[in-house]
């Protein structure tokens, strides 16, 4: 399984960006897909959940902001993010739940400052 994750950067509060994650090693179109991401000295969170069966959750503190969606083609999965603030500043990493086994990518840094 691996899981590469890219898009990170700075951006200044009210910006976008957009993260991609590319997926191998396993069946992607039934797999379920996240991005957790995690500030200095905080634990990882869930950030966003697409399922396989492209059910989505959110958390609270992106709703409406962030989109995540996938691509089974491509094997990607990616996660929209607009009106950035700089509490989303963190590692974003990517994740897949598998046999009850999660693996993680090599996260991306996002910055969001002034």
């Amino acid at each position: 399984v691996q899981l590469q994750a890219f898009g990170g950067g700075f951006a200044q509060p009210g910006g976008s960006l957009r993260l991609s994650c590319a997926a191998s090693g396993f069946i992607f179109r039934i797999a379920d897909m996240g991005w957790y991401r995690q500030a200095p000295g905080n634990q990882r969170i869930l950030v966003a959940l697409i399922t396989g069966g492209g059910r989505i959750n959110y958390a609270d503190s992106v709703k409406g902001r962030f989109t995540i969606s996938r691509d089974n083609i491509r094997r990607r999965v990616y996660l929209q993010m607009n009106n950035l603030k700089p509490e989303d500043t963190a590692i974003y990493y990517c994740n897949v739940l598998i046999n009850s086994r999660s693996y993680w990518g090599q996260g991306t840094l996002v910055t969001v400052s002034s």
